[in-house]
């Protein structure tokens, strides 16, 4: 037996994740516990988390495997200075101490060793971090032998990278290297139309239906090169990420009509084609590189990861054009997931099992459906209630769901927080929003009431896996929430369409609007009940009263917050925005019984906007 763990920390998503063998004990982002939204501060958190859940000390992990290469990764950092030297030695002279802490980040995790656990660990193993985006993928994938693609910003040099992987084995293939990278093109463009890098790319891809893409021909004539193959090189005259910092520069803005769009400024039919454009071109990289490396493996199977696997659109689109026979998309595409494959990659290293990925043969990844996180006990939730003099209800499970479905048929909306936490950015139905499709202006209502983030954002559906065909333009199960796909013509209301931009909202596009996005597209979850049977349930119930087997799910957590992790959290967050029924474990709590309820809450204004 065994004991792995794997870390990611320092850049953003810091996670760690326990194995037993190559078992998943648990996955925690140090985000959920400390409340700092894509947290990059060493996971004492999470590790501490991954113990108790494998009723473990620190003296009984075997190995301990980290991320990313750090001094590659600072070779990296130094010959990308040395190529501009001397234009850019004052911005290079001001940043030197933190690229020289970047290379000793491995003394900095024994540093941090010893003091949250009073634990010396002597041996860091360090992995590349395309090789930890790669392993993440495929050793928790069902398949025993595929292609693996791996598409982000940058890891140490690779911003690109195609395996084949077999058994517990991985062959590198090809990459493209910094700083020609899809990933940090598609961050420009968000950064330009005014969202957060990092972070505000889905709202770009959620923006790109609003638009056209008139944009596509002059992003590929001047910035981006694609090869018949899908290789690519960018014109880096018009970025300044390099060494600068900003991801453009001037020449960037006078392309587009410049200059950039302010945040939390007016969104124009500028951006809403500059998204479409920049999705277009994504999406089109995306394709002819699974193309090449179809040719090349002539595997079946396909594994993604890198912070482009989540987007959804392009994964939809993959899928659709039957490159492959099957797709295997890791949750936790973006860094919190390379903590598993840095512990992948040093137990099949360094222990080489004879016997492993035994969930292969039954025709399962080993993602336990992605709630691998914390449970709580009806004892605990009722003890973090108490501590908000709380009012709850306990019901058996059986009258729970029934009281669940008939609140979300009448159109109010649910907090669910419900067994173990996932793992990703995806609530999954375990740390959830919920509300009813069926309403049309159920959307605009979480957006400003709920979620306090941009009205144009679609939310998605959760689906009855046996039902989804009927529902969905889906020909595979989707339970991570990784695919958009077409909503099925026999649910959908056929429009004029007169309207341009965010007017577009208005039209009732389906028999679910709200989880319709002007395209006529959702980014489904279809819910078998294998890993989250309370849920499965919960539809299933819905179904019965409306006719109906989707819900509205999005994640628990309001607009610039991490999603929520424990009871105490979910009762936070359900008191500070306009949910009006928090279902936690066995307990119902109705937002008028609460001692802090006010009718009068303008809860549109209860926060600030990030």
């Amino acid at each position: 037996m065994t004991y792995t763990l794997g870390i990611s920390a320092f850049y953003h998503d810091s996670a760690a994740v326990l194995l037993k063998d190559d078992h998943i004990i648990a996955a925690f982002q140090e985000e959920r516990f400390t409340r700092v939204k894509q947290d990059n501060s060493f996971p004492v958190n999470a590790i501490k988390h991954c113990l108790a859940e494998g009723k473990i000390t620190l003296n009984e992990v075997d190995l301990f495997s980290y991320y990313e290469d750090p001094e590659l990764k600072f070779q990296r950092i130094i010959k990308t200075h040395r190529k501009y030297f001397p234009k850019k030695i004052c911005s290079f002279l001001c940043s030197l101490p933190k690229y020289r802490n970047r290379k000793k980040i491995i003394k900095r995790i024994k540093r941090s060793f010893r003091k949250h656990f009073e634990f010396n660990a002597n041996q860091i193993l360090c992995q590349q971090h395309h090789a930890s985006h790669a392993a993440s993928a495929f050793f928790a994938s069902p398949f025993e032998q595929a292609a693996i693609l791996c598409i982000d910003g940058v890891g140490e040099w690779d911003t690109v990278t195609a395996w084949q992987g077999k058994g517990t084995s991985m062959t590198p293939l090809w990459q493209i290297k910094f700083p020609h990278s899809l990933g940090l093109l598609y961050s420009a463009f968000t950064q330009f139309c005014g969202f957060k890098v990092d972070s505000g790319e889905y709202k770009l891809m959620g923006l790109a239906p609003y638009g056209e893409p008139l944009y596509a021909d002059i992003i590929m004539q001047h910035l981006i090169h694609i090869q018949p193959n899908g290789h690519f090189t960018l014109d880096m005259s018009y970025f300044d990420y390099e060494t600068g910092n900003s991801m453009i520069n001037d020449k960037f803005c006078q392309l587009f009509d410049g200059p950039a769009r302010e945040p939390e400024g007016k969104i124009t039919h500028r951006e809403m084609n500059l998204a479409a454009s920049i999705q277009q071109v994504t999406e089109r990289v995306v394709l002819l590189l699974a193309e090449t490396l179809k040719q090349q493996t002539q595997c079946e199977q396909i594994c993604l990861a890198g912070g482009v696997a989540l987007n959804c659109v392009a994964n939809g689109k993959l899928i659709k054009q039957d490159i492959f026979k099957n797709t295997w998309i890791q949750p936790a595409a973006g860094d919190a997931g390379t903590a598993l494959g840095a512990a992948y990659l040093a137990y099949y290293h360094r222990m080489q099992p004879t016997s492993a990925r035994a969930w292969c043969k039954q025709s399962a990844d080993a993602m336990q459906g992605a709630y691998i996180g914390n449970q709580y006990t009806n004892n605990e939730i009722k003890s973090q209630l108490n501590q908000f003099n709380a009012c709850y209800q306990q019901h058996t499970k059986t009258e729970l769901i029934s009281i669940t479905a008939h609140l979300l048929q009448r159109g109010l909306v649910i907090g669910w927080h419900q067994g173990r936490m996932e793992f990703g950015p995806r609530a999954l139905g375990a740390r959830s929003i919920l509300g009813n499709p069926q309403k049309a202006d159920m959307q605009s209502v979480m957006n400003l009431k709920i979620k306090n983030r941009e009205s144009f954002r679609p939310f998605a559906p959760a689906v009855l896996a046996e039902q989804a065909n009927q529902w969905f333009d889906l020909e595979c199960s989707s339970p991570y929430m990784l695919l958009v796909a077409g909503i099925n013509k026999q649910q959908r209301h056929p429009i004029n369409i007169t309207e341009r931009g965010l007017n577009r909202l208005k039209a009732r596009r389906s028999t679910i609007p709200a989880v319709t996005h002007v395209d006529y597209s959702a980014r489904v979850q279809t819910v078998d009940g294998k890993h989250n049977p309370l849920f499965h349930q919960l539809l299933h119930s819905f179904h019965q009263l409306s006719d109906c087997p989707v819900l509205i799910n999005t994640s628990f957590n309001v607009r610039g917050e991490p999603i929520v992790e424990s009871p105490a959290d979910a009762y936070r967050c359900f008191m500070r925005t306009a949910m009006d029924y928090l279902i936690i474990g066995d307990f119902i709590l109705d937002k008028k019984d609460q001692p802090d309820w006010k009718e009068d809450t303008d809860w549109r204004n209860i926060y600030e906007l990030d």
